[in-house]
C-alpha cells in the first residue's frame, strides 16, 4: 500500500484543524506542506508558522517541500517548526550535496525534488545520501494542475536507479495525483502520493482519500 500524503496547500485554512483531523482519521499517512516563496516559483504559500500549527494538530509525519530559492537559509527554521523530512529542489541550490548534508545534520530525513524538465542524472551524486526523491508531475507553483504524462518515464527511470542502489529510498510524486492518474503512477514505481485538490477539494475528505487508496491497488 503506498503512502498517501494529503497536501495542506489545498486545504481550507479557515477550518484547517478540522480538515487535518478528518484526513488523519480517514487514513492519511503523512501530511505534505508546500513552501513557496514567490521567487523560485510564481506563488507564495506559507512558512514555518503553519508547519508549527500543523505539528500541534497532528502527530503524523510532516513532509516539508521547500519550493524556495536559497533553501539553506531556512532549513533550521522548518526543522524547529516540526518538519520530519525536508525536501529541496536540485534546481534551487548550486551546491546540492552541501544542502543535503545540512538537512541531515538536523537529524531529519532529506529529499531531493526534480521539476518535470530536470533530467534524472541530477540525482546520481546524492542518491546514496537521501531518503526520498520527489518527482514533480506538474510545473511547481500552483495547485490543481493537470498531470504531465511524460513524467511517467522519469518515474520508471528513477525507480530503477533506486533499485540498483539497494537503498530504501521513497519515490514520491506530486502534481495532478487523483483516482485517474494514481494507477499509472504506482505502476511506474512510485510509493508516495501527494494529493491536494483530489482530497481537500472534495466534499467528503474520507471518501476522496479512500478512493485514491483503492485506485492505487489497480496498478
Amino acid at each position: 500500500m503506498p503512502i498517501i500524503a494529503p497536501s495542506i496547500l489545498a486545504a481550507d485554512f479557515s477550518i484547517l484543524k478540522k480538515q487535518i483531523q478528518e484526513a488523519e482519521k480517514a487514513g492519511a499517512d503523512w501530511f505534505h506542506l508546500d513552501i513557496m516563496d514567490g521567487h523560485f516559483v510564481p506563488n507564495i504559500s506559507f512558512g514555518p508558522m503553519i508547519v508549527d500549527a500543523v505539528n500541534k494538530i497532528t502527530n503524523l509525519f510532516l513532509d516539508v517541500h521547500l519550493m524556495i530559492s536559497d533553501p539553506d537559509k531556512y532549513v533550521a527554521d522548518f526543522v524547529k517548526a516540526g518538519a520530519d523530512q525536508v525536501t529541496v529542489h536540485s534546481e534551487a541550490t548550486p551546491h546540492l550535496h552541501r544542502t543535503v548534508q545540512l538537512i541531515k545534520s538536523h537529524n531529519v530525513k532529506v529529499g531531493v525534488a526534480l521539476n518535470p524538465a530536470t533530467p534524472v542524472n541530477h540525482l546520481e551524486n546524492v542518491l546514496t545520501e537521501i531518503d526520498l526523491v520527489l518527482v514533480m508531475s506538474v510545473n511547481p507553483g500552483f495547485g490543481g494542475q493537470k498531470f504531465i504524462p511524460e513524467v511517467l518515464n522519469k518515474i520508471e527511470k528513477i525507480s530503477k536507479m533506486i533499485s540498483i542502489s539497494e537503498r530504501k529510498i521513497n519515490l514520491e510524486v506530486d502534481g495532478g495525483v487523483d483516482v485517474e492518474t494514481t494507477p499509472s503512477i504506482i505502476a511506474a514505481g512510485a510509493n508516495v502520493l501527494v494529493a491536494g485538490s483530489a482530497i481537500f477539494g472534495k466534499k467528503n475528505i474520507a471518501d476522496a482519500l479512500t478512493a485514491i487508496k483503492n485506485a492505487s491497488q489497480q496498478a
